[in-house]
């Protein structure tokens, strides 16, 4: 288990995207005010049922945090660091729409020093069809915004988009790992249940990506990548050195500690020798009840048995770069990996397996969840 961090979920959005099924909310006029200060006391609860650690990220995802003014995000941000000890190189990520990129320079000052900016596609066509409300010409501006201030940036890229080729893919990628980023994170269009694009699937109006052309388009980003000096560290996510690496990710992947406040949000924490799984209250106004009554926003605290602590450990661990710890699963599983299974993969070339760790070839990375799946 390695690291802790801190994610601060902000629900509110100017726009609900299509083929968005996180919890977030249309803003429309909501006062900041009492969800800030309930994510406060959320805080400081989580440190008083769990302890006080050293954080190495806090990171505001959503919804839209962009949306939040600099005076907002260092009163969350000096929360974060009454309730816990910001490490002096604590990574500070926000989520960041291209509209908002006026307000980068003073979020920055705020203590922001990691902007991951949602930029989707460069492609105004596919913009629109994405339901965002930037162009391509707002997206790369923004970039520059965010770098102006000295932050990192990273970006977010959506692709296996309806009708997108391959060469066109190429292009937008290349361009877009030529703008003043250290990372990327790249990920398929997925139709998920409950969406604008799930509907539209099932009414014929939208057909979804192909899963041979989704896994040539896949093998082209990691040409494009490697070519760039942005190696994949993560199935979906790709940087330009050690150093550039999302920590707070890693804290996921690596099965690490984590406190998740604001409406919606997923923790894992461990005390006194348990791990224990957090959700809190969904509804931003059941959230903030549930914080003025009880000192946390927090509607279930699960403990994770050894088996459940291992199958997250298989299946997140497997997905970057380093691999897991053979050891440390078969430990919370009680009984060894099936031999005959990894020699199997490893025959087929999805699998690098030694004595100590158990890593994913590039062929395996594609069907990562099978073979997830393949050894639980």
């Amino acid at each position: 288990m390695s690291g802790f961090g801190i994610y601060v979920h902000w629900p509110y959005c100017a726009a609900i995207c299509p083929y968005c099924d996180f919890n977030v909310y249309r803003a429309r006029g909501a006062e900041n005010a009492p969800l800030i200060a309930a994510i406060e006391a959320d805080l400081a609860g989580h440190a008083e049922r769990f302890g006080r650690r050293s954080a190495n990220s806090l990171f505001f995802g959503g919804g839209t945090p962009s949306l939040l003014r600099g005076a907002e995000l260092a009163r969350l941000i000096d929360a974060a660091s009454q309730a816990f000890v910001l490490a002096a190189d604590c990574e500070i990520t926000l989520e960041a729409n291209p509209e908002d990129a006026a307000l980068f320079e003073e979020q920055a000052a705020a203590g922001v020093n990691r902007f991951s900016v949602g930029a989707q596609a460069f492609d105004d066509a596919a913009l629109k069809a994405l339901g965002r409300k930037h162009d391509a010409a707002a997206a790369i501006r923004a970039i520059e915004a965010a770098a102006a201030t000295g932050a990192r940036v990273s970006l977010d890229l959506i692709y296996a988009r309806q009708g997108q080729s391959l060469p066109a893919w190429r292009e937008e990628l290349q361009r877009a790992l030529a703008l003043p980023i250290e990372h990327a994170s790249l990920y398929q269009l997925t139709i998920e249940a409950g969406t604008a694009f799930e509907r539209r699937v099932s009414r014929g109006q939208l057909t979804p990506p192909d899963p041979d052309a989704a896994a040539s388009l896949y093998e082209t980003t990691q040409e494009v990548c490697d070519a760039a000096g942005f190696p994949a560290y993560e199935i979906s996510n790709h940087a330009r050195g050690p150093g550039a690496r999302a920590q707070h990710n890693l804290t996921y992947w690596r099965s690490g500690e984590w406190a998740g406040v604001g409406p919606g949000a997923h923790g894992r924490m461990n005390v006194d020798g348990k791990r224990f799984a957090l959700e809190a209250q969904r509804r931003p106004g059941d959230y903030i009840d549930a914080v003025s009554e009880h000192g946390v926003g927090w509607v279930s605290e699960l403990e994770l048995a050894s088996e459940e602590q291992a199958d997250e450990m298989l299946v997140m661990g497997i997905r970057i770069e380093e691999g897991l710890d053979i050891a440390s699963l078969e430990r919370l599983r009680g009984h060894t990996l099936n031999r005959d299974a990894l020699g199997w993969l490893a025959e087929q070339g999805l699998i690098v397996a030694d004595a100590t760790r158990l890593r994913l070839t590039p062929r395996g990375r594609v069907l990562a969840d099978k073979i997830a799946a393949e050894l639980a």
